[in-house]
């Protein structure tokens, strides 16, 4: 079986991103596609196990490990790529937006966050992917942006305990920003002064990543965390170098020259086959593995490696030039 068709021949969460980024296939056909995602497969699963409250598992972020909150849920259908204004997605999204709360946190709605970086990030990614901007995103952005920390990033950490930023913090952060950046001019969105600020916060922080090969200690040169070279999905709040690499592929434009070391860190975890392992999955509890057993052939990190691949090198050369099985 050749490496597209071994591809394709998966969840429709898988296959339309494949006809999107590596195949160039037409637009109508990859929204075609793209459209099963709320009905059949993963997708559809996800949508039919929230409760009549608009929880997933109980719980607005599960703090004990459970990957079955709803946060984790939604950033699940998100990356799933599941069409955001499909009848079946508004019904479960309103069902979040008029009933979770954040019950920690004076119960805040859910599309306005709570207090910490890494979790704020993700519900801005959120709010800006469901259509759900509005006062709870200025918040937000009000916090992100008073929340730098003078080396460009941020920490969920409180300041008294590290004045220094986290991968894994600013990474969540960035997503976050990117995609409300990217709703300017639509309700909700940034006005241009809004976006000029959102995005000095980003680059600063895409900054320390850059100045850190997006894996090392920038005063030693030494991987920073060995976790971050595994590569993982879903990733939930973890970083690694394919969740990275994937963020600047996501922004475009020329590829930085310090990306290359992660370029490498990926390519040496490319199988003869041209396909990527799985990684041991992360913590906690799931609803149920939407990836490989760890070890074997992944299509998640393959799809995600290459389409990386193919916008480092400019061409067609990451898809088409690997081996086939």
């Amino acid at each position: 079986m050749e490496l597209m068709d071994w591809l394709l021949d998966s969840d429709p969460s898988i296959r339309w991103q494949v006809m999107r980024d590596l195949l160039d296939e037409p637009a109508d056909a990859v929204a075609a596609e793209r459209a099963l995602i709320a009905t059949e497969g993963w997708g559809a699963r996800l949508l039919a196990l929230q409760d009549e409250r608009g929880y997933w598992g109980g719980d607005e972020y599960g703090m004990h490990g459970e990957r079955t909150s709803t946060t984790w849920t939604l950033h699940l259908l998100r990356r799933l790529g599941i069409d955001p204004y499909a009848p079946e997605t508004r019904a479960v999204i309103e069902r979040v937006r008029d009933g979770v709360t954040w019950r920690e946190f004076d119960d805040l709605p859910y599309f306005h966050g709570e207090v910490e970086e890494c979790i704020n990030g993700g519900v801005l990614a959120l709010a800006a992917y469901f259509g759900e901007l509005g006062k709870g995103s200025d918040r937000i952005i009000e916090r992100l942006l008073g929340e730098r920390l003078p080396d460009g990033g941020w920490n969920c950490d409180p300041i008294e305990e590290s004045q220094v930023s986290s991968f894994d913090s600013t990474l969540c952060v960035l997503e976050g920003l990117l995609a409300y950046e990217r709703t300017s001019g639509t309700a909700g969105g940034p006005s241009p002064e809004e976006k000029a600020a959102v995005r000095e916060a980003r680059h600063r922080g895409e900054e320390y990543l850059l100045e850190r090969s997006l894996f090392k200690r920038r005063s030693t040169g030494q991987v920073a965390n060995e976790r971050y070279l595994s590569l993982a999905f879903p990733p939930y709040w973890f970083y690694d170098v394919l969740r990275a690499l994937d963020h600047f592929r996501e922004v475009g434009g020329w590829p930085d020259p310090r990306l290359a070391d992660a370029i490498a860190v990926v390519l040496e975890q490319r199988g003869d086959d041209g396909r990527w392992p799985a990684s041991a999955p992360r913590r906690g509890e799931v609803h149920f593995a939407v990836e490989a057993p760890e070890g074997e052939p992944s299509r998640w990190n393959t799809l995600r490696a290459l389409r990386v691949l193919r916008w480092y090198e400019g061409d067609a050369a990451g898809a088409a030039d690997v081996p086939q099985t």
